[in-house]
């Protein structure tokens, strides 16, 4: 008796979206995020080096003395990697990202007086912002300050060791004012306080669906505790 062959689809293993950026305040999982979807979707990954800024451990240190030379130093790197992230896209690969190139004002509007705001901006307008792509979609990941303070400290990066709490509840505060009235990109808000993503592989996949799934311009996901 013949039988009729059984034909199997593999799962489509292709992004989404061409350029999905990850963004969210420091500890969230921005970077483990970023490396994961990579690896689910073949993208090529352009993750911030914070440790490439010779400023950044004395700004943790010192904020009022350091903040200025420290945004300009961020604002002057992602212009770089704006155009990297151009030219990749231009090439037809698939991008994922740790971060968004406008980031560079909510870190400093929060921590640069009204005078040396205006510096920067005045400063800034210099800096070769344009060719920094949109991404297809913003994936803005949130947690209470109390747990990003845990996870800095599991992590024990020696230049984060004198951040905050009340530091980190301020970021995480301008963060949302922010995506509140962003409308740049499509934004998936993802609570990240009672998941996983990195190690439970039901939690990723309950992210992957959302993302797969969203329509709109903006939408959140929130998993109860």
């Amino acid at each position: 008796m013949n039988s009729t062959p059984v034909t199997v689809t593999a799962p489509d293993l292709r992004a989404p979206h061409r350029y999905i950026a990850i963004e969210g305040p420091i500890g969230v999982g921005k970077t483990s995020l970023a490396q994961r979807l990579a690896e689910r979707w073949p993208m090529r990954t352009l993750l911030e080096r914070p440790e490439a800024n010779p400023f950044l451990a004395r700004f943790y240190g010192d904020m009022p003395r350091y903040a200025l030379a420290t945004e300009l130093q961020f604002a002057l790197q992602r212009a770089e990697e704006g155009r990297q992230t151009a030219d990749w896209l231009a090439q037809g690969v698939a991008v994922i990202t740790d971060f968004i190139a406008r980031k560079n004002a909510i870190f400093a509007r929060l921590t640069l007086p009204d005078d040396e705001w205006r510096l920067y901006r005045a400063l800034t307008e210099h800096i070769d912002t344009a060719a920094a792509p949109v991404p297809d979609l913003v994936i803005h990941l949130q947690a209470s300050a109390p747990t990003l303070f845990a996870r800095i400290e599991k992590r024990a990066r020696a230049e984060e060791g004198r951040i905050s709490e009340a530091y980190l509840r301020q970021l995480s505060d301008a963060y949302d004012q922010f995506f509140y009235h962003y409308d740049d990109s499509p934004v998936l808000t993802v609570n990240t306080e009672h998941l996983n993503l990195l190690e439970s592989d039901a939690d990723f996949a309950l992210l992957l669906d959302h993302i797969e799934t969203m329509r709109g311009r903006k939408a959140s996901f929130v998993k109860a505790g």
